[in-house]
């Protein structure tokens, strides 16, 4: 069995379901192809995989879209940070720091460029990266603050980071899975997805 899937999405939401399938269907393998969201849609759409776990914001009519969660972007910070001392912050505080983003090919950058020009506002990037790790290793580091989707952030107990909601206006993507319209699945991907969509479905 083939899936496409975001890299922050597989490690926040296949572990548990693939525990719980490799216990119930032992022999069944597995291949995750951990992609960007615009090369994870074109391998759905091209049939390479089975279905993807995507951001939403496909306009191809031959995909179909189910949401599974919210994902909220958030704000990234070493705990030792100004901002770290709030219970969130609005995106007209992250002015005066130097910003750590991803590059404006992301589908997470396209989404919420787009989203805070709705309320005209427009984020001084000063450093852009191509994966979100990098960012996180950037905050780390000491050399600014970033804001990407929770999913993508360490757990609560990291020992250097933490996370704080951004607000006015509240920002998220939307996480679901993508599939081609009036394509089959194989009796292992529909028992896949339907274990994946009852887990996570009810977020």
């Amino acid at each position: 069995m083939t899936i496409a899937c975001l890299p922050t999405a597989a490690f926040y939401f296949l572990p548990t379901v693939i525990r719980q399938f490799n216990e119930e269907y032992p022999n069944i393998r597995f291949r995750i192809l951990d992609l960007p969201a615009t090369d994870g849609l074109q391998a759905v759409a091209r049939g390479e995989v089975e279905f993807g776990i995507n951001i939403m914001g496909t306009s191809d009519p031959d995909l179909t879209f189910e949401r599974l969660a919210e994902d909220p972007f958030v704000l990234a910070a070493r705990k030792d940070h100004l901002l770290a001392a709030k219970p969130w912050v609005g995106w007209a505080e992250l002015e005066p720091y130097h910003l750590i983003t991803v590059h404006r090919s992301s589908g997470n950058r396209t989404l919420l460029d787009a989203a805070l020009a709705k309320s005209n506002i427009k984020l001084r990037w000063f450093y852009e990266v191509t994966h979100l790790s990098t960012s996180l290793g950037l905050v780390e580091a000491g050399l600014g603050i970033s804001v990407l989707p929770r999913m993508a952030t360490p757990r609560e107990d990291h020992p250097f980071l933490i996370t704080r909601p951004i607000r006015n206006p509240e920002i998220s993507r939307t996480i679901g899975v993508v599939r081609r319209r009036g394509g089959t699945l194989s009796p292992a991907a529909e028992r896949f997805l339907k274990m994946l969509i009852d887990v996570w479905g009810s977020d």
